[in-house]
């Protein structure tokens, strides 16, 4: 059942949080973003879904294996530049603590936040275990690949996820059209109405195999909105029969097909409101999500940070690095359980690692050293590998590059003093 909107009955809980948050951040400047969500979720168990359910114009989920953050971001532009006011969770936080914490940020002492709608990426399993307190307007499923291997275990746990929070959308199903799974389990058991993102058939012919990505079937050349070109961080994307050409906020098609998602959902949630060049300026001026493809400026050193979080990230990113790369740096941490688990790709292109870190550095350095690329030194300590890494002279080709997994990116941000 969706709880009752919110009201003066959840002032104790915003009180609350809010003095966990200073206490939080007095504790440890900039850190413990989540402590207050969890606190009050302990609290006052309905406070999150309550607010989820307050806002005028409904709320939408994006969720799925890979692009939630990058695809959430594009969607609130093109929703903002159309004059929508939309609460979001900027920070990526996509579980229930994060969630609640965000909303606690922007709520009133009452529980409401002055927006029209809420647009919010969700955690796959902590969008399932919420999906009873809330109802979603529009649910936007992204892909299912073997994700978090200690979590989700196999992809058929996380097609039951998704479909537990899809069968929350009351008004439309977006989806990417591409990946069979999503396609079977839309087809099998949902009513609601389905609009369709992917890729053209010439562009999927394009991707890399046996990685995740391939479970899927050739794109739709004549429904949905389809990338129909991939250059860099240029891209035409395809809808009503005519290309559009948008920049994107990093390099590879796994960009592209984030933009055509945000863009299929903004067409269904703003109907004939709906303005292609509005939509297109929208996403190309949008900028990298944190981690992903983002380029920062450290020590009077420009580096790029690379995140990749399944097999088919990696792949896709890998082949997206300039050649010839003289300073890449590769750490890989606690959160891959298993790094066999990113064996199947071939990582040769990075060439050259200067330094390979992190809590894992031993067994990505023997993957690496196994596919050709030379590894110059292996240390696990990552504040000291970052600082000698930075400290090298400037590359001789391309810029300062780091790629890693999810735990050092947070750890390698913490480290350089950049926000979480």
């Amino acid at each position: 059942m969706t709880p009752r909107p919110a009201g003066i009955r959840w002032t104790p809980a915003v009180i609350l949080g809010r003095a966990v948050r200073i206490a939080a951040r007095l504790r440890k400047k900039g850190g413990g973003s989540a402590v207050p969500g969890l606190v009050v979720n302990r609290f006052a168990p309905g406070f999150l879904g309550s607010v989820l359910s307050s806002f005028p114009e409904g709320l939408v989920v994006v969720t799925g294996s890979s692009g939630k953050s990058t695809t959430t971001k594009m969607l609130v532009t093109i929703l903002e530049a159309h004059g929508k006011r939309v609460f979001t969770n900027p920070s990526t936080a996509n579980i229930s603590q994060g969630l609640t914490s965000a909303l606690l940020e922007r709520a009133s002492l009452t529980g409401r936040i002055d927006a029209d709608m809420a647009v919010l990426e969700m955690d796959e399993g902590h969008g399932a275990l919420l999906s009873p307190q809330f109802e979603a307007r529009l649910v936007l499923l992204t892909n299912v690949m073997t994700d978090q291997i200690d979590r989700f275990h196999d992809s058929e746990k996380v097609v039951g996820m998704l479909d537990t929070i899809a069968r929350r959308a009351t008004e439309r199903l977006v989806l990417n059209g591409d990946d069979a799974m999503l396609d079977a389990m839309a087809a099998d058991t949902h009513d609601t109405a389905l609009a369709r993102f992917g890729v053209t058939a010439e562009v999927f012919d394009s991707l890399p195999r046996g990685l995740g990505y391939a479970q899927t079937t050739p794109g739709r050349d004549s429904e949905g909105t389809l990338v129909s070109r991939v250059d860099g961080r240029s891209a035409s994307i395809r809808w009503d029969g005519f290309d559009h050409d948008v920049t994107l906020p990093a390099r590879g098609v796994h960009y592209a097909v984030d933009a055509a998602a945000a863009i299929a959902a903004s067409r269904e949630l703003l109907g004939d409101a709906f303005e292609s060049t509005t939509a297109v300026d929208a996403v190309s001026s949008v900028r990298a999500v944190f981690g992903r493809g983002e380029v920062v400026t450290v020590r009077g050193k420009r580096i790029e940070f690379v995140l990749v979080q399944n097999p088919a990230s990696f792949q896709l990113n890998v082949d997206e690095l300039e050649e010839g790369l003289d300073q890449v740096m590769v750490a890989m941490g606690s959160d891959v359980a298993d790094p066999s688990y990113f064996w199947p790709v071939d990582a040769s292109r990075i060439g050259r690692a200067r330094i390979v870190s992190g809590s894992k550095a031993d067994e990505m350095a023997l993957q690496l050293l196994y596919q050709h690329v030379q590894v110059d030194e292996i240390d696990a300590d990552l504040p000291a590998a970052l600082d000698r890494f930075i400290a090298l002279p400037e590359p001789e080709t391309g810029v300062k590059t780091i790629v890693f997994t999810a735990d050092p990116m947070r750890r390698t941000r913490s480290h350089l003093g950049l926000a979480q």
